[in-house]
């Protein structure tokens, strides 16, 4: 079984071979603010509602925040419902914006 997070580092690697989806749980005026151009929003709140429609259970998927506490928090709840290849993203898009991509603003 896959850890619970992954980093910004390996996430950037996997969405490079397209070995995952990127799935961005903050709100929308956080997305506007800073965003990785290959991510879907689904916004925390939303992520129940949509989860079974939108996503496979059978993808990757990684999963991203501000910091990283509300995509461990969707991962683990993703998880429950039988997505076991949900990992969150270590740091969130803070962590990206240092580790990978600097021209991502931070927040």
């Amino acid at each position: 079984m896959l850890d619970y997070e992954i980093s910004a580092a390996e996430a950037a690697a996997l969405l490079k071979k397209n070995g995952a989806r990127l799935i961005d749980v903050r709100e929308p005026w956080e997305y506007e603010t800073a965003h990785i151009e290959s991510s879907v929003l689904i916004p925390m709140g939303e992520i129940p509602a949509r989860a079974a429609q939108e996503l496979r259970s059978e993808e990757r998927l990684a999963v991203l925040c501000h910091h990283g506490v509300r995509s461990m928090s969707v991962t683990a709840w993703l998880r429950r419902q039988g997505f076991e290849q949900a990992q969150s993203v270590r740091g969130g898009i803070e962590a990206w914006s240092l580790e990978v991509d600097p021209a991502i603003p931070r927040y």
